[in-house]
């Protein structure tokens, strides 16, 4: 893979962020790399340099890799993750080996790690909630809102009814969301490059109180038939108010989000628990 081009997207709201990008900017244009740089929050400004990428560096943790997910996902552009955040599921470089590592990924000795994304429609379209499908690396979740009363949840998957749940909310997971919130929720981890889904209730109350894992080929309904105003949250960043009627349609999408690794293949089950006993 030959890199000329690399976005830089950082956490805004930490300060090491922002200094680590200028160090990256130095190193890449030293290296004659040409490079741009912004906050992963500014997603119009990044889409804007977007032309002629070949990569997109993050600086922060696993949320900042969400972010640029969306940024990479119509271009398909790889991603690479240097943590500086908690936990780093996702990122590949500790902050302190990034300029180390980064010559052998520029002399095109990485892999492509294909990750399965979610894609969603939301019907009716809810206040602040783009037109189009959303999309999502982690988690499509359908939850309660500020009110802390549980919400009822009609679930089919393939235009087939499959039970109501009366919960604090939904969970739709890909394998990489395995990780994060379903895992929380009770869910198993599938292996990162499943393209199985995952449904999980978050603390049911009636309907099915365990996980299901449903093939790639499931498009699965969520309505909301409650009183009660709601939340759907793509990925934890994109939160979206819905109310009674609102019907939710989530299915394994056709793009990718791709990692460019210099990690073993086999890499996940090595760090998997480490990651989960809180080591860094």
């Amino acid at each position: 893979m030959l890199i000329k081009k690399i976005g830089i997207l950082y956490h805004p709201m930490l300060e090491a962020t922002l200094v680590k990008a200028r160090e990256l900017t130095a190193f890449l244009n030293s290296a004659g790399i040409a490079t741009w740089s912004c906050s992963a929050w500014e997603t119009e400004k990044a889409l804007d340099n977007l032309d002629g990428t070949d990569l997109l560096l993050t600086a922060g943790g696993d949320g900042t890799i969400l972010r640029a997910a969306q940024v990479a996902l119509q271009k398909q552009i790889p991603i690479t993750g240097i943590n500086m955040g908690k936990l780093g599921f996702l990122t590949e470089f500790k902050a302190d080996e990034a300029l180390e590592m980064l010559p052998e990924l520029l002399a095109g000795k990485g892999w492509i790690d294909e990750r399965s994304m979610l894609e969603a429609q939301l019907q009716p379209s809810g206040e602040g909630c783009p037109p189009g499908v959303l999309y999502a690396l982690n988690d499509v979740v359908l939850a309660r809102g500020a009110i802390a009363k549980l919400i009822q949840v009609e679930a089919g998957v393939n235009g087939k009814p499959l039970t109501t749940y009366r919960a604090d909310g939904v969970i739709l997971a890909t394998a990489t969301g395995s990780t994060g919130y379903a895992l929380a929720a009770g869910g198993p981890v599938l292996y990162p490059q499943s393209p199985d889904l995952l449904l999980i209730p978050i603390v049911s109350h009636l309907g099915l109180d365990y996980s299901l894992v449903l093939p790639p080929s499931s498009v699965v309904t969520l309505q909301l038939v409650t009183t009660n105003q709601a939340t759907l949250s793509i990925d934890g960043h994109m939160n979206i108010p819905v109310s009674n009627g609102a019907l939710i349609t989530v299915k394994a999408s056709s793009l990718k989000t791709r990692f460019l690794r210099l990690r073993q293949r086999h890499y996940f089950f090595n760090i998997l628990q480490e990651k989960l006993r809180g080591k860094r």
